[in-house]
């Protein structure tokens, strides 16, 4: 039974999907989770947060390789890995347009907010949220199945919202988590963070006046 509580140097924990695999592992020195997913019907893959251990990551893929790798924001604990996968991969790169420039490899495709990530059969909407960096992004796959799931980077993890750096980027934060993440998804989406544990919409939810109240 998948719980998402993988351990740096641990095995994968995989989340099998009517349509779609998700992979987790948890790699580096900053306990980054890295995710692969895979489409059922075709086997296309792709890769989000190339962090580090880059053996580990080839085995995660393993010998199909992935469409594409995503990157959710700029910070350099969810990069460390990425030029030397791209490089084993061949597969293009892609991240928020506002938060590319400061990703010192290449990006190949700029995201804006509500683009499509197709990979075989299925999607990912790419949503932007504004405050831990100027482009992160949360990735939703809507599981024609079954309720929804959703990759949040650093923006959202059991018990608060991503590290800011001001009160300003504070509430741009905070107000992006709750209209674009908490008003428009069900309780039962299940959250994969960048770091540490899996969580769910609904264990979130009574506690975002306490975030508010908080200011972290």
């Amino acid at each position: 039974m998948y719980n998402g509580r993988v351990t740096v140097a641990g095995p994968a924990d995989v989340h099998e999907l009517p349509r779609l695999i998700i992979s987790k592992i948890a790699v580096g020195p900053y306990d980054n989770n890295t995710y692969v997913l895979r489409c059922r019907t075709t086997g296309a893959q792709v890769l989000v947060d190339a962090a580090a251990e880059p053996g580990r990551i080839m085995d995660l893929i393993g010998p199909q390789g992935v469409a594409l790798i995503i990157t959710t924001h700029r910070h350099p604990d969810h990069w460390q890995a990425l030029q030397e996968v791209k490089d084993l991969t061949g597969a293009p790169t892609a991240a928020h347009i506002d938060d590319a420039p400061g990703i010192p490899v290449p990006t190949d495709v700029l995201l804006s907010d509500g683009e499509r990530i197709t990979f075989g059969a299925c999607s990912l909407e790419a949503i932007h949220l504004v405050g831990h960096t100027p482009g992160s992004i949360a990735l939703l796959y809507d599981d024609p199945e079954g309720p929804p799931h959703l990759i949040t980077g650093d923006c959202l993890f059991p018990g608060g919202v991503g590290k800011t750096h001001s009160p300003d980027d504070f509430d741009s934060l905070l107000a992006d988590v709750e209209a674009r993440l908490f008003d428009r998804l069900p309780d039962e989406t299940w959250v994969y963070p960048g770091h540490g544990w899996d969580t769910t919409i609904g264990a979130e939810r009574p506690h975002l006046a306490e975030w508010r109240e908080r200011r972290w």
